[in-house]
C-alpha cells in the first residue's frame, strides 16, 4: 500500500513544478458514459486560443494519456504546457482531451470487466468527433501520454494505425521484453502480481499480454507501422528504468526498418523540471506531422543523386527513394 501511494503521488506531482504563463486556451471538465468502463469517465477538454467551432477547417486531436494513478486532473499542467506550444508555433492549434483511467494501463481487461482500450479508441473519440470541431479522420487524430499513459498510446497507436496519424509516447511503462516470462525485477518491481492479473488474467495470459506489448506488436507487424509517425523518449535518469524499456522498442523498430524519432535525454528523470520541456519537444515533433517541413529540397535531391551514382559504382545496391513521397509522409 505504501508503494501504490508513492505511485499515485508521482502520477499526481508528474507536471506541477514549474512557473507557465497564463493559459490562453480553455480547460472543461465533463464527463462520458460509456459501457466499456466503470463509468461515467472524468475528462478534461482543452480548446486552442481563439476555437472556432464554425470554422471550415476541424481542428486536429490530440488525445493524452496520463501516468498510473493519475487522472484527468493531470491535464491541467499538460494543457498548460501545450498551450505554451501552440502559441510559441511549435504545434498548429488542436484541441485535446485527457481521460480519467485509473491504473489500468488503458487495456481492455483478459476477464472483459473493463475495456479502456475500446472506451479511448472508439467512445472518447467519438464522443470529442460530436461535441467538438475535431477532424472526423484519421489525418489529425493523435494520441500521446506520460508513463503508463506513453504505454497505452504506444500500444493503442501500433494496434489501430488506421486510427491514428501520429503517436508520440513519453517515458512509456514498457519492459525490455518480448515475453512475459522474461521480465526482470528491475522492470516491474513497482508492479504486483496482482495488478498484472486483474488486466492479463489470473495467471497471466502470455500470449494476451504479448499481443498487447508494443514491442511484440512491432516485431510481428513492422508493415501495418508503415505511414505511422512515431516519437519515442526516455530519461537516462528514469527512477522505474522505463529507458530500458524505450531502448528496446527504438531498437526493434529500428531493426524492422519502421521510422521513428528517438530520444534518451540525458539526466533526466521520470518526474521533475524535464517534463516540460520534453513535453514541448513532443509537441514540435507532432507539429512536424500536422504542418511537413519542406526538408526534401534541390539540394537534397542532387546530393541523393550523386551518392546513389557512387553506391552503384562501388557494387552496392540502392533502392530508388522517391522524392513526392518523402516530401507528403
Amino acid at each position: 500500500m505504501k508503494l501504490t501511494r508513492f505511485l499515485t503521488a508521482i502520477a499526481c506531482a508528474v507536471g506541477f513544478a514549474w512557473p507557465v504563463a497564463a493559459m490562453q486556451g480553455r480547460l472543461v471538465e465533463s464527463q462520458v458514459t460509456s459501457a466499456m468502463v466503470p463509468g461515467p469517465v472524468p475528462i478534461s477538454v482543452y480548446t486552442p486560443p481563439g476555437y472556432d467551432p464554425k470554422r471550415p477547417t476541424p481542428y486536429p486531436l490530440l488525445i493524452q494519456l496520463h501516468g498510473g494513478g493519475g487522472s484527468n486532473k493531470n491535464m491541467t499542467r499538460m494543457a498548460e504546457l501545450l498551450d505554451q506550444a501552440i502559441v510559441e508555433g511549435r504545434i498548429a492549434p488542436v484541441v485535446s482531451v485527457m481521460p480519467s483511467a485509473g491504473r489500468g494501463f488503458y487495456m481492455d481487461f483478459r476477464d472483459g470487466s473493463q475495456k479502456w482500450e475500446t472506451f479511448v479508441v472508439r467512445d472518447l473519440i467519438a464522443h470529442m468527433r460530436r461535441t467538438t470541431h475535431v477532424t472526423p479522420g484519421r489525418e489529425g487524430t493523435l494520441v500521446t501520454g506520460i508513463s503508463m499513459g506513453g504505454m497505452g498510446s504506444l500500444r493503442m497507436a501500433f494496434k489501430h494505425p488506421e486510427v491514428f496519424q501520429a503517436v508520440a509516447g513519453m517515458e512509456p511503462g514498457i519492459e525490455p521484453v518480448l515475453a512475459f516470462r522474461d521480465i526482470q525485477l528491475r522492470d516491474r518491481f513497482w508492479r504486483s502480481d496482482a495488478l498484472f492479473q486483474q488486466i492479463y488474467g489470473a495467471p497471466v495470459d502470455e500470449a494476451y499480454w504479448a499481443a498487447n506489448n508494443p514491442a511484440t506488436i512491432a516485431l510481428k507487424a513492422p508493415e501495418r507501422l508503415v505511414g505511422l509517425s512515431i516519437y519515442l523518449e526516455a530519461g537516462d535518469q528514469d527512477l522505474f528504468f522505463l529507458h530500458h524499456g524505450t531502448e528496446f522498442l527504438h531498437r526493434v523498430l529500428f531493426d524492422r526498418g519502421v521510422a521513428h524519432e528517438y530520444r534518451l535525454v540525458r539526466g533526466a528523470e521520470h518526474v521533475g523540471a524535464s517534463i516540460a520541456p520534453r513535453f514541448l519537444d513532443a509537441m514540435t515533433f507532432l507539429g512536424r506531422v500536422l504542418d511537413p517541413p519542406k526538408w526534401i529540397d534541390a539540394q537534397v535531391e542532387a546530393t541523393r543523386s550523386r551518392m546513389d551514382e557512387a553506391r552503384k559504382a562501388a557494387g552496392y545496391p540502392i533502392t530508388p527513394v522517391d522524392p513526392q513521397r518523402l516530401r507528403t509522409r
